[in-house]
Formats: C-alpha cells, sequence, structure tokens
C-alpha cells in the first residue's frame, strides 16, 4: 500500500473533519457560484429577449423556486466557509474566511439589492410595469452581477485551497 492511500485511511479525525467541511464548503461554493453564473449567462439575456410581460412573469415564478435553495445554497456556504477558517491556520485560514465572506456578500447582495426589486417585479407582474422599469431591471442586472462575481470569487479560492499541497505532503517530499 502506498504513503498517500495510507494517509487517506489513517486520517487523524480531525483531519477528516477539516477535509470533510472543506468538500462541503466546495460543494456548496461550486452550487451557488454555478447557479448565479447560470442566471448570469443564460437567464439574464433571455429576460431582455422575450417581452416584457413574460419577463416579469417567468421572473416572479422563477424567484419562488429560488427563494429557499439559492438561501440554503448561500448560507452552508458561508457557514461552513467560515468554520473552516476557524478551523485552519494561516493562509489556509485567510483563504477560507475570505470565500466565506465573499459568499456572505453574495447573500447581502441579493437580500438587500435583489429581493426587493423582485417584489416590485411580482408586482409589475401583476399589474404593470412604471415608466422607469428599464432602470429598475438595470440595477437588478447590476446587482445579480455582483453577486454572481462574489461567488464564483469564492468559488476560486476554495478551488485553490483545496489543490494546495498539505504541510505533510510537503514534509514528506522533502524528506
Amino acid at each position: 500500500m502506498d504513503q498517500e492511500r495510507r494517509d487517506l485511511i489513517f486520517m487523524e479525525p480531525a483531519n477528516t473533519r477539516i477535509r470533510l467541511l472543506q468538500g462541503l464548503a466546495l460543494l456548496a461554493t461550486g452550487l451557488l457560484a454555478g447557479a448565479f453564473g447560470y442566471g448570469a449567462a443564460n437567464l439574464v439575456p433571455t429576460f431582455n429577449a422575450v417581452p416584457l410581460d413574460m419577463r416579469l412573469s417567468f421572473h416572479a415564478e422563477l424567484m419562488k423556486m429560488n427563494g429557499i435553495t439559492m438561501q440554503a445554497a448561500m448560507a452552508v456556504s458561508t457557514l461552513s466557509s467560515l468554520t473552516l477558517a476557524a478551523l485552519t491556520r494561516g493562509r489556509a485560514r485567510l483563504i477560507a474566511g475570505t470565500a466565506g465572506l465573499l459568499t456572505l456578500a453574495s447573500f447581502l447582495i441579493t437580500r438587500l439589492g435583489n429581493v426587493p426589486i423582485n417584489g416590485r417585479i411580482k408586482e409589475w407582474a401583476l399589474t404593470s410595469a412604471p415608466v422607469d422599469h428599464a432602470e429598475i431591471l438595470r440595477r437588478w442586472e447590476l446587482f445579480n452581477n455582483l453577486r454572481t462575481l462574489t461567488a464564483l470569487t469564492a468559488f476560486a479560492l476554495l478551488i485553490v485551497l483545496a489543490l494546495r499541497q498539505s504541510p505533510t505532503a510537503r514534509e514528506r517530499g522533502a524528506a
């Protein structure tokens, strides 16, 4: 049995918890970044290509579905990244903490920027859009781009953290 496999089998419990937590942070943040990225790359251009009444109706329905799933992804991503930061040291702590703060930023941008506009869009779908609707929808897209960027950056940081060589592997290589 090679050393790397033996290390995986006989990991210390604390190291196992950190690796599982890192996996959870990667999964949740990857799902978050993927969902926001898909929305920015595919949904928003589609919203802009269809008639306004269709966009408003679809947007209002989509937000009903996204409310629970996206908030759960943001919460798991933020909590797992910040917990990972609390359990690690040095550069790993800095990277995980920054990723956690970036996903928290995605949450705050969503709650304070997108969600209020979503409420207005829901009203417009039932009535009619105001004269300044194009400017309001442009602001929604700006908030969407910002939260997408923060989530993608957090995911990239967690990938960097996962790909970093562990100290024990460096020590083995130096020996």
